[in-house]
């Protein structure tokens, strides 16, 4: 997570800096938007609001006052906003989370034997601390009381780390949610590049679902297999968040099934909307609001795509490693001053 003052001026801070060199950026009108004129702007309208209030920045907070009186919301955003493809020089891709539901219990006992942890004092995450494997090996982490839960099958805790947020249903029928509390420093790499490394899979084969069988039906090479990601992820229970709504995402705001995505910060300001043409099997044209962050969204043209909670919503993201683009919306004096190109 990054501070919500960054987020709402991170577009302008990072243009300074050297990294964006080969960063290019472009105007484009609404018309340029493949699918605009048919998607729910109130929809979209309604989950930009969720968050919009928690942007400092002065030329945020008057769209903010304005969004919030509007009645015609496909109009506000063509006249307060202006769309801007931001360009890395990366591949477009879009990948799809949602918010995982396992078994679990309060107290270790019976099938219930995987600990979902909370964030030590001594692990500072900008900071490297002991990996995945290290952790797992010695209990670095055991007899501490740091043990939010204890679930059922270790390889949901893995994917759970890698979603960043969950519920967890209880034996007696109740339900604690649990949300992202910090990881242990190490970059995430994923498991099923590694799995195409070692060609035990073509790259248009692996999904969360055939890791998922691959680990359980292989133990010990599966347990090396998520080993090699480094990153272990700590949690903090986040129960007071209604069951009705969806999980707190990086702004620490409830997050919208289909409508809110996870961005890079360095590129795209939380908090923002996005305008975003997803191909592959199932294309989806439609304004998304940046509202979440993931170690694996690096990029400009990278995205995913938050599908709700549960196993449909889980297989339905699993499917998804798409191309196509990401438009960002600016306020439009914003966007002007960060381009010396011509309108499309």
């Amino acid at each position: 997570m990054i501070p919500q003052t960054f987020a709402a001026a991170g577009l302008l801070l990072m243009i300074a800096g050297t990294t964006m060199a080969d960063t290019t950026y472009r105007l484009l009108t609404f018309d340029a938007l493949n699918g605009w004129a048919d998607d729910d702007h109130q929809a979209a309208l309604e989950v930009f609001l969720n968050t919009c209030g928690d942007l400092d920045n002065p030329d945020w907070r008057s769209l903010c006052e304005m969004g919030s009186t509007i009645e015609d919301a496909r109009t506000f955003f063509e006249h307060a906003f202006q769309p801007v493809l931001i360009d890395d020089g990366q591949d477009p891709l879009f990948t799809g989370y949602y918010e995982p539901e396992l078994q679990g219990a309060l107290e270790q006992g019976g099938p219930f034997q995987y600990p979902l942890y909370a964030l030590p004092d001594e692990v500072q995450t900008a900071t490297a601390w002991l990996t995945r494997q290290e952790i797992e090996e010695t209990d670095a982490l055991a007899d501490r009381g740091l043990e939010i839960a204890w679930i059922d099958d270790p390889v949901d805790v893995f994917f759970l780390q890698v979603q960043g947020s969950g519920r967890i249903r209880l034996r007696d029928g109740n339900m604690i949610r649990v949300g992202y509390g910090g990881k242990n420093g190490h970059e995430y790499s994923s498991v099923g590049a590694e799995l195409v490394r070692q060609d035990v899979y073509q790259e248009h084969q692996v999904s969360a679902q055939v890791i998922r069988n691959w680990v359980r039906n292989n133990p010990e090479e599966g347990r090396a297999l998520l080993w090699t990601n480094q990153s272990y992820v700590f949690f903090r229970q986040v129960s007071e968040v209604p069951a009705d709504r969806g999980p707190l995402g990086a702004m620490n705001r409830s997050i919208t099934e289909l409508r809110s995505i996870a961005v890079d910060p360095a590129f795209i300001p939380l908090g923002a909307p996005v305008w975003i043409e997803k191909e592959g099997a199932t294309p989806m044209r439609r304004l998304m609001v940046a509202q979440d962050t993931g170690s694996a969204i690096k990029g400009a043209q990278r995205a995913d795509v938050f599908f709700g909670t549960g196993q449909q919503a889980g297989r339905a993201a699993g499917r998804v490693r798409d191309g196509g683009r990401l438009v960002v919306l600016l306020p439009i004096q914003r966007a002007y001053a960060l381009l010396t190109e011509t309108i499309e």
